[in-house]
C-alpha cells in the first residue's frame, strides 16, 4: 500500500461537510437571544459600533456590527450568536484539515484517515466549554479559535511544499493574521510559537530574508490601523464608549487593562499547584458535564490517556508536525495558565475561605479543550490500527479489517452524548427578560444604580439594541470610581419617554421630561469639578441630603473608613434629585443603600429599591416584608410580578439547573419577589398567593440555594 504523500490535495469538501454539520449542532442549541455576562455588553457594542471594557476589541466590534447587518434571525442577539457559531465551526473545519494531514503516516487507507479526523474535529467542537461558548457570542474567542486555526493551516500548507518552491507569501498572509487578531483578542496570538517551530523546523533562513521582512514589516502597520477604531469611534460618544479613549493616555490605559489593576506574573494570586489543579478541574467538565462529578473525572481520563496516546503516536510518525502541536499545546494550556495568573477558581476548594475569581474562566482555555481533540482523534486512529493489525491473520483482507476497527471511533460521539445539556442555550431568555422587567420597574425618567456585570450589561443591550426604556438611566457603581463615566452620566441627552413601549402603570399620567444634569455642582465643563478619589470618614458622621437626613457608620460603609468616587456620586445625585426625579436601587446591590445611610427611606417595588423624599410609613399599601424584612410597596409590587415580570421565564425547568453557579444570584430577585407577594397576598387573595409561591419554587429548583429559606440577595458578580 502507497504512504500517503504531504501533497496530496487536502479534503476541501469534506471539511466544508464537517464545518456544516458542527454549524448545524450549533444552531440546534443556538441561545436565542442575548445572555449574561459579557454577551450584552459585546452586542451593545457591535450594535452601536461601541467601545466595550478594555482592551475594547475593535475587531470583533467591526466584524459582529457587519455580521448583525445580515437578516439571518429576527433577535439581534441571535444573529450574533450565530456568528460565534459560525466561527467556531469554520475553526472546527480547519481542526479536520489539520488533523486529516497530521494522520498521514498513521493511518495509509484514506477513508479511515478521514473519518479519524471527523472524530477529533467533532471531540473538539463538542468540548463543553467550547460547544458552550460556540452557541452564544458571549466572548471574543471563538474569533480566536478561528484566527489560530487558520493560520496553523496556512503555516502547514507553506511547510508541506518542497524546498525553493514554498510560498512566502503565506507566511506573509500569518503575520498580517496574527496582528490582525490581536486587535479582536491576544489569545489569537498563541498559535506564533507553535507556528515558529514550524518554520524553524523547516526553513528558518527565510526568518533573515530583507524582503520578507519589510514585506511582515508593511503588512503589521497596515494591520495595526485596526485599533484607530478605538480613538476616532470615542469621539462621537457612542452609547457604549468605555474609557472614553480620546486621548493618547487613555488610549493606553485600555489596551493594557489598566484599569482592572492586576498585579504581574511574579506576584501569584493563587498558588501554581492551585492554578494548575483549576485547569484540571475545567478539562474534567469537557467530556461528560452532564454527568455527576465522579463520572465526569472518569471520562476525563479516559480522554486526557487517549489525547496522551494520539500525542505520542504523532511523535512517532512524523517528530516535525508533533514539535508544531507540542508547543501549540504548551502553550495554550502552561504558558496561558502561568500568564493568566488567576485567583482561586470560583468552585475550587469550595470548603476554603479564599479570595476567589467571581465567575469560573473556562472559556479562557477554550482553544486548549478545541485543539485536545486532535490528539484525541489521533489516539483513536492509533486504536484503530492496532485493531486492525491484530485482526491480519483471521481477517487477511486490508479493507475488511479496516472496516471492522473503525467501530471505536464511536466513542468521538460521548462528549456529544453527554454535554448536550448543559452546553446548550436553547430557549435561554432570562438575561433579556431580566433587563426589560428591571428597566419597567421604575418610573420615567428614573435612575437605577445597579452593581455589576448581570444586572447591568442586559440593561444596555435592552436600551441599545431593543429600545426598550431608554428614557431611564443606568448607573452601575464598579463603573462609577471613574471620572469618565460620570461625565458621560452627565452630558448624555436624555431620550423621551415612550408610553407606548411601557407597561400601562405609566400611562395613567402625563410624565415632564427633567432638562437639568444628574448632579449639579460636578461634571458640567471643567476639569476641577471632579469627584475626589475617595474621603475619609473615621467617625460616624451626619449630614442632609436635599430633604433627608443620613448618618453614616464608617464601619458599615461599602469600604470601611472611606467613601469611594462611586459612593460620593450616588449620594450627590441623591441630594440634588430626591423629591424631583425618581431614584432606584436595584435588590442586586444588597444593603449598599442601607451602607449609604438610605434604609429609613427605602421601599421595595418588585426588584428595585425606591428612595423616597421622606422616611417609610407603614399605611395599607406599604407594609413591612418578613421575607425581605424590608418595607414593600404591595400594590405596586403585586403588579409588576404578575402584569410585567417574566417570572415564567424564571421559573422554567432547568432539568440540570442554573449551569452557570456563579451567575445563578441573578434568579434571586425573581423568588425574593414571588415569595415576598405569596406573604403579603396570603390572606388578601389566596389564589394569588398561591401562584406566586408556585413560581418562587420553582425558580428556586433551578438553583443550589436551599429550600427550607429564601437567601438574602447578595450583589451580582462584577
Amino acid at each position: 500500500m502507497n504512504e500517503p504523500h504531504p501533497l496530496e490535495r487536502p479534503p476541501y469538501a469534506w471539511a466544508t461537510l464537517v464545518a456544516a454539520g458542527i454549524l448545524a449542532l450549533y444552531v440546534l442549541t443556538l441561545a436565542p437571544t442575548t445572555q449574561f455576562w459579557d454577551a450584552s455588553e459585546y452586542m451593545t457594542a457591535a450594535h452601536g459600533l461601541g467601545i466595550p471594557h478594555p482592551p475594547g476589541n475593535p475587531l470583533f466590534v467591526l466584524l459582529a456590527h457587519v455580521w448583525g447587518l445580515l437578516p439571518l434571525a429576527s433577535d439581534y442577539g441571535a444573529r450574533i450568536n450565530l456568528f460565534a457559531a459560525a466561527t467556531s465551526a469554520v475553526s472546527a473545519g480547519l481542526w479536520f484539515l489539520i488533523a486529516e494531514r497530521w494522520l498521514r503516516p498513521v493511518v495509509a487507507p484514506l477513508l479511515p484517515r478521514r473519518l479519524a479526523a471527523l472524530a477529533g474535529a467533532l471531540v473538539g467542537a463538542t468540548a463543553f466549554t467550547v460547544w458552550n461558548q460556540s452557541v452564544v457570542s458571549e466572548k471574543v474567542y471563538t474569533v480566536s479559535l478561528l484566527s489560530i486555526t487558520l493560520a496553523l493551516w496556512l503555516a502547514i500548507r507553506w511547510a508541506d511544499r518542497p524546498a525553493g518552491e514554498r510560498p512566502d507569501r503565506l507566511l506573509v498572509l500569518i503575520g498580517y493574521l496574527m496582528v490582525l487578531t490581536s486587535a479582536n483578542h491576544q489569545m489569537g496570538l498563541l498559535a506564533i510559537p507553535a507556528i515558529l517551530v514550524l518554520v524553524a523546523r523547516t526553513d528558518v533562513r527565510i526568518l533573515v530574508r530583507p524582503r520578507f521582512l519589510a514585506l511582515l514589516l508593511g503588512v503589521t502597520v497596515f494591520a495595526l490601523t485596526a485599533y484607530l477604531f478605538l480613538p476616532i469611534r470615542a469621539q462621537f460618544d457612542p452609547y457604549l464608549n468605555q474609557g472614553e479613549v480620546t486621548t493618547w493616555p487613555a488610549l493606553m490605559d485600555h489596551l493594557t487593562r489598566a484599569q482592572f489593576g492586576k498585579p504581574s506574573v511574579v506576584e501569584r494570586q493563587a498558588d501554581l499547584v492551585a492554578q494548575l489543579g483549576m485547569w484540571w478541574q475545567y478539562f474534567t467538565w469537557q467530556w461528560g458535564r452532564d454527568l455527576p462529578a465522579r463520572f465526569a473525572a472518569v471520562l476525563a481520563t479516559g480522554f486526557g490517556a487517549l489525547g496522551l496516546l494520539g500525542a505520542w503516536r504523532h511523535w512517532q510518525a512524523d517528530r516535525r508536525q508533533a514539535s508544531v502541536m507540542t508547543a501549540l499545546m504548551l502553550t495554550l494550556t502552561l504558558a496561558l495558565i502561568f500568564y493568566l495568573n488567576f485567583r482561586y477558581g470560583f468552585s475550587q476548594y469550595p470548603e476554603r475561605q479564599l479570595a476567589r475569581e467571581v465567575r469560573e474562566r473556562d472559556y479562557f482555555f477554550l482553544a486548549a479543550f478545541s485543539a485536545w481533540g486532535v490528539w484525541v482523534g489521533m489516539g483513536l486512529a492509533t486504536l484503530m490500527q492496532w485493531l486492525q493489525e491484530g485482526l491480519t491473520r483471521s481477517v487477511p483482507a486490508p479493507r475488511r479489517r479496516w472496516a471492522m476497527a473503525t467501530p471505536v471511533l464511536l466513542l468521538a460521539l460521548l462528549p456529544l452524548l453527554t454535554n448536550h445539556g448543559t452546553a446548550s442555550r436553547r430557549d435561554e431568555t432570562m438575561a433579556r427578560d431580566f433587563a426589560r422587567d428591571m428597566l419597567q420597574s421604575v418610573d420615567p425618567y428614573a435612575m437605577i444604580v445597579t452593581a455589576g456585570d448581570n444586572d447591568t450589561f442586559p440593561l444596555w443591550y435592552a436600551q441599545e439594541v431593543e429600545g426598550v426604556r431608554r428614557d431611564v438611566t443606568v448607573l452601575v457603581t464598579s463603573l462609577a470610581g471613574t471620572n469618565w463615566y460620570l461625565q458621560q452620566l452627565q452630558r448624555r441627552a436624555l431620550p423621551t419617554f415612550d408610553p407606548a413601549s411601557a407597561p400601562a402603570l405609566y400611562r395613567d399620567r402625563e410624565w415632564s421630561k427633567p432638562t437639568d444634569t444628574w448632579m449639579s455642582r460636578y461634571y458640567l465643563a471643567g476639569t476641577g469639578d471632579s469627584l475626589p478619589p475617595y474621603i475619609r470618614v473615621d467617625a460616624p458622621a451626619s449630614g442632609t441630603l436635599g430633604p433627608i437626613g443620613v448618618t453614616l457608620d464608617p464601619e458599615r460603609l461599602p469600604v470601611p473608613g472611606a467613601l469611594l468616587r462611586s459612593d460620593l456620586a450616588v449620594l450627590q445625585v441623591v441630594k440634588d434629585q430626591l423629591g424631583r426625579r425618581p431614584v432606584y436601587f436595584s435588590t442586586t446591590t444588597g444593603n449598599y443603600p442601607e451602607q449609604l445611610g438610605l434604609g429609613p427611606y427605602l421601599v421595595s417595588e418588585g426588584m428595585v429599591r425606591r428612595v423616597l423624599p421622606g422616611p417609610v410609613a407603614a399605611s395599607d399599601s406599604i407594609v413591612f416584608s418578613q421575607v425581605q424584612r424590608r418595607w414593600v410597596n404591595v400594590p405596586r409590587t403585586t403588579r409588576l410580578a404578575f402584569d410585567v415580570y417574566h417570572g415564567h421565564t424564571a421559573a422554567r425547568r432547568r432539568p440540570h439547573g442554573w449551569v452557570d453557579a456563579a451567575s445563578q444570584n441573578i434568579l434571586l430577585p425573581y423568588i425574593v419577589v414571588y415569595d415576598t407577594v405569596a406573604e403579603i397576598q396570603h390572606e388578601r387573595n389566596p389564589a394569588l398567593a398561591a401562584r406566586a409561591l408556585e413560581l418562587a419554587r420553582a425558580t428556586l429548583a433551578n438553583t443550589t440555594y436551599q429550600l427550607d429559606a429564601t437567601p438574602a440577595l447578595p450583589p451580582p458578580n462584577r
